[in-house]
């Protein structure tokens, strides 16, 4: 139980950053600690199941593994109503609904918009100077409808406001005043955004500042500028946070050039029934049981594919011919769902003819040029999916991202981390593809050892000899010092001597432009043609170094390498 009314703003749950990440698990805590109590011992027992599962990032095991245990499950799991953690650790059955259902997006949408302040986790603080009284998700949904679309600047700076449901209205004249005056800025909108900011902040934390409580817990300094930008960063966490878990519903689609959201064209009339049926004041605020009876129903709240009016109406959008007579409401949703599934085969169908044909090679091309200038809002992800049509476009082969895409083949999330993030599939061999913004130190620990098993996994998995290209703008020296050890290790859990080239991203960027000066369409022969180099050279280079630079540079000269016979 935690106290709330301290603070100014709305909060959303920041741990993990996206539902995706603790579905997974979920079913390992299931596994190792249902019907135990949640205590020290077996919150250590979790997370040492925890790191040896494929899906975990990272090489390390946690310092406190019971505090990372309870970092990871009290927070998004247990607020959403997914686990129950007192007297035992279980899973509701909102939880096991969303462990088996094919489609998550709308059990997800449910425990969403379920979520509220005050409630029994999340206590009215009655001594505080903010109160309480809203359901942050459903009132989000409501901005973004009201107002048609939504930058994450206005979400962080104004919608972090509505702490009441009943604030709504003034809200809305906070944003619509501050896009009167940003376009009065006259393009300058970097330092108008960072001067509006400041005032707004210090009006929004004018007790603490009065009061000289400026203090943070993350530092000594009481400087009020101190102050103000650990605000502004906490603010951009939770925005974040919003926009990832709204946007895993796929109630609503992202602008990632834009930095916004605006309700997804085919959800428009669901949105409308929920934010015309669903009540807007928070409920079982002093009541444990009838909370958790509430929280916990998979069928709650009533949606609007719940009406099978609704349901058919949906699916003759997709159809109009489909036989749906005598067929169950259950029945109906599946054959949505197959519809929706159909529909957005056929989209990415039509995305990969149109990458092929080299029709988006100009934007692929700008894409790469603005990765790390924090021209998208989702860097890691436009990386993943920019690399994906990429590939898909230099050369033949079954490309196969594992990013997860949207109902329009739009990207929604990167791949889990239990699979490459690209696997191409040349006929005789296969390609593994890891991309990745990190750098430093940490790149070496997240990506070292889980690209080399991915490697194994394929190699293992297809039959097929595998390789690896792992690209990111810069590489660490440690990294591309461990992949030159693996080029002479014979490791059978990585399937033998692992193949992996480090490439940066201007050397990937290179093979792309080459691929379109050539006269001729690239083979697989010619991506195996790198590997057969960077094979030789891993014979003749004196050190890692040698090595990483001539690879690096028989990528950018990939069409004149010398093919096999």
């Amino acid at each position: 139980m935690a106290k709330i009314g301290n603070s100014p703003t709305l909060f959303f749950v920041t741990s993990p950053r996206t539902p995706w990440r603790f579905i997974p698990e979920m079913e390992t805590l299931s596994r190792v600690a249902s019907g135990k109590p949640w205590n020290k011992k077996t919150q250590e027992e979790f997370m040492e199941a925890l790191v040896h599962e494929d899906f975990y990032v990272g090489t390390k095991s946690p310092k406190d593994p019971a505090f990372s245990a309870r970092d990871r499950i009290n927070r998004a799991p247990k607020a959403y109503g997914f686990v129950k953690l007192k007297p035992v650790v279980e899973l509701t059955d909102a939880g096991r609904v969303l462990m088996q259902a094919h489609r998550k997006d709308d059990v997800l949408l449910r425990q969403l918009l379920k979520f509220q302040l005050p409630s029994v986790y999340h206590v009215q603080d009655k001594n505080a100077s903010t109160i309480f009284y809203v359901k942050p998700f459903l009132e989000m949904l409501r901005l973004i409808d009201y107002f048609g679309s939504l930058t994450f600047d206005e979400v962080k700076l104004f919608g972090m406001q509505l702490t009441d449901y009943r604030k709504f209205d003034t809200v809305c004249r906070k944003i619509e005043e501050f896009r009167l005056r940003k376009a009065e800025s006259k393009g300058r909108y970097k330092k108008f955004y960072a001067d509006y900011c400041q005032r707004e902040l210090q009006s929004m934390y004018s007790d603490e500042i009065i009061t000289g409580d400026i203090y943070t817990r993350e530092s000594k300094n009481a400087s009020l500028q101190k102050f103000i930008n650990t605000k502004n960063a906490n603010l951009r966490d939770y925005t974040d946070a919003c926009f990832r878990y709204l946007r895993a519903t796929g109630y609503v689609s992202i602008s990632q050039a834009g930095h916004s959201l605006s309700i997804a064209p085919e959800k428009q009339d669901a949105v409308d029934y929920i934010l015309r049926t669903i009540d807007r004041n928070p409920c079982y605020v002093d009541d444990l049981e009838g909370y958790e009876a509430y929280l916990f129903n998979p069928e709650l709240p009533v949606l609007y594919t719940d009406n099978i009016n609704n349901l058919l109406r949906d699916i003759h959008k997709y159809d109009p011919n489909v036989n749906t007579k005598g067929m169950s409401i259950l029945e109906l949703r599946e054959l949505g769902y197959r519809l929706m599934e159909d529909s957005k085969q056929e989209a990415l169908s039509r995305e990969i003819s149109s990458v092929k044909d080299f029709e988006q090679f100009d934007d692929i091309v700008d894409v790469f040029s603005k990765i790390g200038t924090k021209t998208y809002y989702d860097e890691p992800l436009q990386f993943e999916w920019n690399t994906w049509r990429a590939m898909t476009m230099i050369d033949g082969g079954d490309i196969r991202a594992n990013l997860k895409f949207d109902d329009h083949a739009q990207p929604m999330s990167t791949a889990a981390g239990n699979e490459a993030d690209i696997v191409c599939d040349y006929g005789d061999f296969c390609v593994n593809v890891e991309v990745t913004l990190q750098s430093g130190q940490k790149q070496y620990d997240n990506e070292g050892e889980p690209v080399a098993r991915h490697v194994g996994k394929q190699a293992a998995r297809s039959g097929k000899p595998t390789y690896c290209f792992f690209i990111a703008p810069k590489i660490t020296h440690a990294t591309y010092a461990h992949f030159y050890v693996l080029y002479h290790e014979n490791i059978s859990l990585y399937g033998g001597k692992s193949k992996i080239i480090p490439l940066e991203l201007s050397s990937f960027k290179k093979m792309i432009l080459d691929s379109r000066k050539a006269c001729y369409v690239p083979e697989p022969k010619h991506i195996k043609a790198i590997f057969d180099t960077a094979e030789k050279l891993r014979e003749t280079a004196d050190n890692e170094v040698e090595w990483f630079n001539k690879v690096n540079e028989a990528a950018r000269n990939w069409l004149k390498l010398p093919l096999e016979s």
